[in-house]
């Protein structure tokens, strides 16, 4: 996964013009507003997700995705969808910045968690691995806690109608709003113009079709990647005002909107793992050292190994929240979430070791945490038949959810009918 667990995307527009405004910052149950004119721009930088890593969507934001919509009075539950890439190993920041929340989520949503391996082929990649890190990726959901029972997983290529809408939808985007993309203009310009392909510059299109297939309510975000959704949203409102409403109702569709337009569900703070090398970095697939981060089925030794390199700075104690200290902060917040304990517990705990010892207790928490996953995942990998039982049966129902949306957007569209 080299990029977020959700891809950034934004969107401008040629009609029809409104007041512009940009997603709120705040955590709460408002409604956007945003809206497009002939002359809005949009800059905005696009890792995907999941996200993203790998970077998989959504609406509304919430302080806590374990119980925001537990208290909803309607009997029918919102829609989540979210995904990783399945590129590379799936590490600490991936599983505490997406994975574990989705755990969180399922109680709560109807969820749709996938793995986005057509997104992982829009830079160069090993043909002959990526079956094989798919499975690995699905295998590591359900080890994290993902249920089976609960949440719908599959894989993005195994559903046609991601491809199919992606299509549809590109007729729609302006190229203007894609060129804008940061993200591609810093990948291209590192990788040259000959040996970048177009998926590069259209994948947020595809990352658009995966959340407005699923008429998704919600797409986990992290609190610094709400904006990833705009692209999607300014788009879901252009198709609906482009083709919806009475238009669609002329061609035989019940009118109103063709897709529900997604917001942001913010998870709690504290979730950001940044770099073992950098604290000022996010940890990332994409960091030419492996150093730099945890990787969730790195053995015990090498986790022992990366903490008692990782970096650290020669201030006396451990404390959190100081600007200039943001390896002591990083270590000190993965301790905490590794362990659950509170702030000030682990405050009261750490804040006389010194760095030695302290490496040494996060080593151990580290194993302890990720131990029960390492196995969970080693035992999943040994059943074939019964990932392949999940895989397939999530397909069925992600399709056939999809499906729905693939067909009223091309009736809205005018296409004749099969």
């Amino acid at each position: 996964m080299s990029r977020s667990v959700l891809s950034q995307f934004f969107l401008s527009t040629a009609s029809p013009r409104f007041a512009s405004s940009t997603l709120s910052s705040r955590i709460d149950g408002s409604r956007f507003l945003r809206r497009y004119g002939a002359s809005h721009r949009c800059r905005l930088p696009i890792p995907y997700g999941g996200v993203a890593g790998s970077r998989c969507h959504c609406s509304l934001s919430v302080s806590d995705p374990a119980t925001a919509t537990a208290a909803d009075s309607s009997s029918v539950k919102k829609r989540i969808v979210s995904g990783v890439q399945p590129t590379g190993s799936i590490h600490l920041g991936n599983y505490l910045g997406a994975i574990r929340n989705w755990v969180l989520l399922q109680n709560a949503y109807e969820t749709f968690f996938f793995i986005v391996d057509l997104h992982a082929i829009t830079l160069p990649y090993d043909s002959q691995e990526l079956a094989r890190v798919t499975r690995e990726t699905a295998a590591l959901y359900i080890a994290c806690g993902v249920d089976t029972s609960m949440a719908c997983i599959f894989v993005q290529s195994h559903v046609r109608a991601h491809a199919e809408l992606m299509w549809l939808l590109s007729s729609a985007t302006p190229i203007g709003w894609l060129n804008r993309m940061i993200q591609f203009k810093e990948k291209s310009r590192k990788a040259g113009d000959e040996n970048v392909g177009v998926a590069l510059l259209t994948y947020p299109v595809l990352m658009a079709a995966d959340i407005l297939l699923y008429q998704s309510d919600f797409v986990p975000v992290g609190e610094d990647q709400k904006q990833h959704l705009e692209l999607t949203r300014e788009l879901a409102e252009r198709v609906n005002y482009l083709y919806g409403g009475r238009k669609w109702k002329k061609l035989g569709g019940r009118g109103g909107s063709i897709f529900k337009v997604p917001e942001p569900l913010i998870p709690p703070a504290g979730a950001r793992v940044m770099s073992l090398t950098d604290g000022l970095a996010k940890m990332s697939k994409s960091a030419p050292s492996d150093q730099s981060r945890i990787n969730l089925l790195d053995p015990k030794d090498v986790i022992a190994n990366k903490i008692k390199r990782c970096k650290t700075d020669s201030f006396s104690g451990i404390e959190f929240d100081n600007p200039d200290r943001p390896e002591s902060n990083n270590l000190l917040s993965i301790y905490q979430l590794m362990t659950g304990k509170t702030k000030q517990e682990v405050v009261q705990e750490c804040q006389d070791m010194n760095w030695g010892t302290f490496k040494n207790v996060l080593t151990d928490a580290l194993i302890d945490h990720l131990h029960p996953i390492q196995v969970r995942y080693a035992e999943i990998m040994a059943d074939t038949e019964y990932l392949d039982r999940v895989l397939a049966e999530g397909a069925t129902k992600a399709t056939d959810v999809a499906d729905v949306t693939l067909n009223n957007v091309y009736q809205a569209m005018g296409f004749l009918r099969r």
